[in-house]
């Protein structure tokens, strides 16, 4: 009965492609005018030129090899899975080849493949190595099948003109709609998904309609299968992004599901332009471009939640992205990001971006400190970048939701950069992306045990459980909340009242500028409530090699614990422990060339304990990476006041060091019933004081008196500078 059905909708969709076909007269990704304007000023445009010139020898080097369209039997990374990648984009390549070049090699090379494919396709069933997701035909998951067509279909779009009525009759009958069933029906669960998986079905499906003219191929890929809105393109654009241009699940997956977004968009744009869809919820697709750059530093992505860190600005989905937007807007500051991805993408935007850059058009694209809310309404938290005067400097405060499957059990968690490094950094994902012999390339089994928990990240954790006691559900019913945030005084003040039952726990943070130091000093007031005692662990995941402790710890020496039992503790050696005095504890550690102390308070039963991941790990899947967990238990209030400060110089080739040693001498914290004062005590005297207030009202006014000083402050915070130490 099944094929039956499908026999039925196969028929239908090629009489209604035939008999509208005559619509679909505007190419959606290349026009023939701009092929022209390519083919003619290419070669007085290097990046264009380029970037032909890249996609000529990667078309040329597949050309020199027999065609393979084989069989699927391969996982991720596999030589088949790896062969139809190649193939897909090949197809897509050589179709615009032929169309800027006139060459007909690259004419016939694409309609082979795309004739190898419908003699195929009909044969396949469920691909045969699908794991967790939804199976594929071509890949093991039909997320791989929907990148395939998204890039197949805009070179089918470009080789119409050349094909006979015979190829274009077997390629659409036999792959290209058999294709858009399996992708929209018989995986209707997928399609109709809100998720970066639903957004590439959604626009391999509506950019095949629009290539074909079926306006119900389009049709079901903006609203659903049953077109009633609930799901599909425009329910994605809605649900999936923040009204400020944040994905929910973070700027890995912002990157990934980029592509999707704006290539459908700018094909409907091109085709069907009454939908206006670079206007739609206030031009949330554009933001998302912008959001995309900015949530990055020194071109790599920040890796909240499921990332993988390698990826940054020169990903080919942001080149989509940023030609897009700068044919929509001229915004010179992205031509400084296009000549950064040293490439474009050969149409009439990529033409557009290649012209500005070769008319010395570029400005420089001013990265800034900005709060992005998350959730569709924008009230579900957000994620916060701080960046020095410079942005030589970068701090980012995750107080944002769950982030989906996707998501990291993290709250208030932070990472910080600073002269082009990752110093307090975040894991990101256990996984590697397309490498056999880790288990194909999926995530591995420690995303679960330890890249998602919360010890894995630099917040708070509460009795050696992570948030929410890593439930997905229960993690995505509430939010973290952003209750303050200055780009002026270049702090924020975050809350969590959910993660632990009965707990709650605040963070104040920012990157401060003084005219005392040479850099801003990064500030940590973490503020925790209970009726009830517990033990309280937060971590700082620094990269380096440790130059300084003020304290002798009992170091492990022979032999090594692990931290915990479960939550990502079976994964940490417990490598030592500084116990502390209630004064400042103070440690340094060298990365690069530059020198990074931590200062921090604790009350005199508390520690450091020193941890190095790797416990637990029979595959040798984790990396080796260092902590410094501050621990005070048996408490219930408690503070965590902490300062980092970057300093130094070190110089191995010319051998010398300047300054290895911290500029903060110590650290006292003054706490009355609506308003504190953290003093940071400099070498040589003068200190900072950060004075903070309870309430985060704009408008009241505050006074606190310390030995004989009264500082008077309006709002939730503010910096004052003293030359000398004036309480002593």
């Amino acid at each position: 009965m099944s094929k039956l059905v499908g026999l039925i909708f196969i028929s239908f969709v090629v009489l209604l492609s035939a008999c509208s076909s005559s619509e679909a007269t505007v190419s959606m990704s290349l026009s023939i005018e701009d092929a022209m304007n390519i083919r003619k000023k290419s070669n007085e445009l290097p990046l264009l030129e380029k970037s032909i010139n890249t996609m000529e020898a990667e078309v040329n080097a597949l050309m020199a090899q027999e065609i393979d369209v084989p069989v699927p039997r391969d996982a991720g990374g596999g030589y088949t899975h790896e062969r139809h990648k190649k193939n897909g984009a090949a197809i897509y390549q050589a179709a615009t080849l032929y169309q800027v070049t006139g060459d007909e090699k690259y004419a016939d090379f694409a309609t082979d493949l795309l004739l190898k494919y419908a003699q195929l396709y009909p044969q396949l069933g469920p691909h045969p190595q699908h794991k967790h997701q939804a199976a594929g035909k071509l890949f093991w998951q039909i997320l791989n099948d929907a990148v395939w067509l998204v890039y197949v279909i805009q070179g089918y779009d470009q080789l119409q003109a050349v094909l006979t009525e015979d190829q274009k009759s077997i390629i659409e009958t036999n792959l290209l709609h058999p294709y858009v069933k399996y992708l929209s029906v018989d995986s209707s669960e997928t399609f109709n998904k809100v998720h970066n998986h639903g957004t590439w079905a959604a626009a391999a499906v509506g950019m095949t309609g629009l290539v074909l003219g079926n306006q119900d191929y389009v049709d079901i890929a903006l609203k659903g299968s049953d077109k009633s809105g609930n799901s599909g393109f425009l329910k994605q654009i809605d649900s999936l992004f923040s009204p400020d241009g944040y994905y929910t699940e973070g700027p890995y997956y912002q990157r990934y599901a980029l592509m999707p977004f704006v290539v459908f968009a700018r094909a409907l744009d091109r085709v069907q332009p009454q939908w206006e869809i670079f206007k739609y919820r206030d031009g949330v697709l554009l933001k998302a471009i912008y959001a995309c750059i900015n949530l990055s530093y020194n071109n790599r992505f920040f890796p909240l939640n499921d990332a993988i860190k390698d990826k940054g600005l020169d990903t080919i989905e942001l080149v989509h992205g940023v030609d897009i937007a700068y044919a929509l807007t001229k915004d010179p500051g992205l031509l400084a990001i296009a000549e950064n991805q040293n490439q474009v993408i050969v149409n009439g935007d990529g033409l557009l971006v290649a012209q500005g850059i070769a008319a010395k058009q570029k400005k420089d694209f001013i990265f800034k400190s900005i709060l992005y809310r998350d959730g569709a309404a924008g009230d579900e938290g957000g994620v916060a970048v701080l960046r020095s005067n410079n942005a030589e400097s970068a701090l980012v405060v995750k107080a944002a939701g769950q982030g989906m499957g996707h998501g990291h059990f993290d709250r208030l968690g932070f990472l910080y950069y600073d002269h082009g490094t990752e110093v307090i950094s975040d894991y990101g994902a256990a996984r590697y992306l397309n490498v056999v012999t880790k288990r194909g390339g999926i995530y591995l089994p420690e995303n679960k045990t330890w890249a998602k928990q919360s010890i894995a990240h630099n917040t708070l954790v509460v009795d050696e459980r992570s948030h929410f006691n890593g439930k997905l559900a229960k993690a995505s019913e509430t939010s973290g909340q952003v209750t303050f945030f200055s780009g002026k005084l270049n702090a924020l003040t975050a809350s969590e009242k959910n993660a632990y039952p009965g707990v709650t726990f605040e963070r104040t943070m920012g990157l401060i500028h003084t005219t005392l130091l040479d850099s801003p000093l990064l500030i940590d007031i973490m503020k925790i409530n209970s009726s009830e005692k517990h033990q309280y662990d937060l971590p700082f995941y620094y990269n380096g090699q440790l130059t300084f402790i003020s304290g002798k710890p009992e170091i492990a020496m022979n032999r090594m614990e692990t931290l915990g039992e479960d939550n990502g503790y079976q994964h940490l050696w417990n490598k030592g422990q500084l116990s502390v005095d209630n004064s400042t504890t103070q440690l340094t550690w060298l990365n690069g060339n530059r020198f990074y102390s931590l200062n921090t308070l604790l009350p005199s039963d508390g520690e450091v304990i020193f941890a190095e991941l790797g416990a637990n790990d029979p595959e040798f899947n984790l990396r080796r990476e260092n902590a410094l967990v501050l621990r005070q238990a048996d408490r219930s209030d408690a503070y965590f006041v902490s300062v980092i400060e970057s300093h130094g110089e070190y110089n191995g080739v010319k051998e010398y060091t300047l300054q290895p040693t911290s500029n903060v001498a110590s650290l006292s914290h003054q706490m009355e019933q609506d308003a504190s004062l953290l003093f940071v005590n400099l070498v040589g005297g003068g200190r900072i004081v950060i004075a903070k207030a309870d309430e985060v009202d704009a408008s009241l006014q505050h006074t606190l008196s310390v030995s004989g000083k009264t500082y008077e402050w309006q709002g939730h915070l503010a910096v004052f500078e003293e030359a000398t130490n004036e309480s002593e």
